[in-house]
């Protein structure tokens, strides 16, 4: 699975479908990450109108492998969590691209971010 090029990405492995101010941004874990972690057992998501702050600590998910940090790729309010992911943590390896996503956040500025093709460069450097 190549990566979306209308997305934009993170250096963590984030990805998020907007950065413009005003606009809201879904935001997920790129197929990469997904992989390198295993199988999700535990997504912990922010919570619907807390403040998040681009590139700091807003989550978490566990693995069979480990646990790593979820990070917010933009500054702003959560709006809305995968209520889906909740219930099925194995949407976030199955389809992280689609209803994999994690949250949703009415953007106020956006952290470094990447296009896909450099986003692909950081990720296989061979390609």
């Amino acid at each position: 699975m190549s990566n979306p090029q209308h997305l934009q990405y993170t250096e963590e492995h984030e990805w998020l479908t907007t950065a413009a101010a005003g606009e809201i941004a879904t935001i997920g874990i790129t197929k990469h990450a997904a992989d390198a972690l295993g199988d999700i057992v535990y997504v912990q998501l922010p919570d619907v109108d807390a403040e998040v702050t681009a590139g700091e600590t807003c989550g978490e998910l566990e693995s069979t492998k480990s646990v790593s940090d979820l990070y917010s790729p933009v500054t702003g309010v959560v709006v809305e969590v995968n209520d889906a992911v909740a219930d099925d943590n194995s949407l976030v390896n199955s389809d992280p691209f689609e209803g994999g996503w994690l949250f949703k956040v009415r953007v106020e500025s956006a952290g470094k971010l990447l296009s896909a093709d450099e986003y692909t460069a950081l990720t296989n450097p061979s390609a």
